[in-house]
């Protein structure tokens, strides 16, 4: 079978994660790079053996190139992605899709005009422990699922917000925790619990004076299936606790994981071993016992395993074979759309002070959806 051929546009550090996946998987060939500084993108052709490039339409009209991965800051997505598609290439994007709904809206209607798949990181999707919560509740063994959970207390640094120039703004992050460290597991919760009706959300800069986004957010939803949920994410707890996810069901059986265990890691960054995720939670009829079992074997297969790259690898190979077999990848555009909708509501909830209906259409942005009016009470 001939390779895909593939590419980076973004040669940052999550951008090398997904080279590195495309070096390493049988159906990819990684031909080329891009990157709007020519500099950066020389060097990382170097160390990856591919051309470089500053023109994404010429890299993928000289390369043949059929997938490319989009890896430059948050509100710089939709471009690229544009891009990509108009000049025939299937686009997978790094979390979030975008940091705005317009953004998202431009994104998937110039993938579906151009024909071509669009895929979103969110490979937490593909964590052991995280498959046993999704076949559990599909399987029925939690009932309904009612009530829905995420808590993550993590930590970011002033250290952390100097590595990259555009890190703690608005305009170049396109938001805090919600945006950049936690979109993933909000993706989960709604992967879990199905659509939103109603959310009502707030959120600050408790600790951080030196960058401009949130460091926190709380919100409570009602979702359609008449289940409740909350979020809570945080970088304010040093040096970090733990990111969780607990699902609970109307027969009264729980399942739940946590899927961090201190701060998140940082693609390209973290070199310590980190701790494997793992089921803290589960309470359905006869496997009550299994959380410590199953923590037995996931630390045998994570042994020798980076978790920073092998569940990219996961889901980039995954929207490979999409590619390849015509079939939808398993996070799609549409669903990437639905993080963004969620963070999206929280902003809007407390510049608007009142609960957000969904869904939500995208607004012109001369406010970005509240984050540049409101002066966090910390600020005041």
């Amino acid at each position: 079978m001939d390779k895909i051929r593939t590419a980076v546009i973004g040669c940052g550090k999550v951008g090398a994660t997904h080279a590195l996946a495309y070096k390493t998987l049988p159906n990819s060939e990684l031909c080329a790079v891009c990157d709007v500084s020519q500099k950066n993108a020389n060097q990382f052709a170097k160390d990856y053996n591919v051309r470089a490039y500053s023109d994404i339409k010429k890299m993928i009209r000289e390369n043949g190139v059929q997938v490319v991965s989009v890896c430059t800051p948050h509100p710089l997505h939709a471009e690229p992605t544009c891009e990509a598609a108009e000049a025939g290439a299937n686009v997978i994007c790094e979390k979030p899709l975008a940091s705005d709904l317009r953004d998202c809206d431009r994104a998937i209607t110039a993938c579906e005009k151009a024909g071509v798949k669009l895929g979103v990181i969110s490979q937490r999707r593909f964590y052991w422990p995280v498959l046993r919560m999704i076949q559990a509740i599909r399987d029925g063994k939690i009932g309904k699922p009612i009530i829905g959970t995420i808590e993550v207390m993590g930590w970011r640094s002033p250290e952390y917000y100097q590595m990259d120039g555009w890190r703690g703004k608005w305009r170049e992050e396109g938001g805090g925790v919600m945006v950049n460290q936690t979109p993933h597991q909000i993706d989960l919760l709604q992967w879990m619990m199905g659509d939103i009706d109603e959310l009502f959300g707030y959120w600050d800069n408790f600790n951080h004076p030196e960058i401009e986004v949130e460091d926190t957010a709380l919100a409570v939803i009602r979702f359609k299936n008449g289940g409740i949920g909350q979020i809570l994410v945080s970088n304010s707890q040093k040096p970090g606790l733990w990111g969780r996810i607990h699902i609970h069901g109307s027969n009264g059986a729980s399942v739940g994981a946590q899927v961090e265990g201190g701060s998140s890691f940082i693609s390209g960054v973290t070199t310590s071993k980190v701790e494997p995720a793992f089921n803290d939670i589960w309470t359905v009829p006869g496997e009550e016992n299994m959380p410590e079992v199953w923590k037995k074997e996931d630390q045998i297969k994570s042994e020798g395993i980076d978790p920073m790259t092998y569940f990219h690898q996961i889901q980039i190979a995954d929207f490979l074979n999409a590619v390849i077999h015509n079939r939808p990848p398993s996070v799609d555009g549409h669903e990437g759309r639905k993080t963004v909708e969620i963070f999206t509501a929280v902003y809007r909830s407390q510049r608007d002070h009142k609960p957000i209906k969904f869904p939500l259409s995208a607004e012109d942005g001369s406010d970005f959806d509240g984050r540049l009016s409101y002066v966090p009470y910390s600020h005041r």
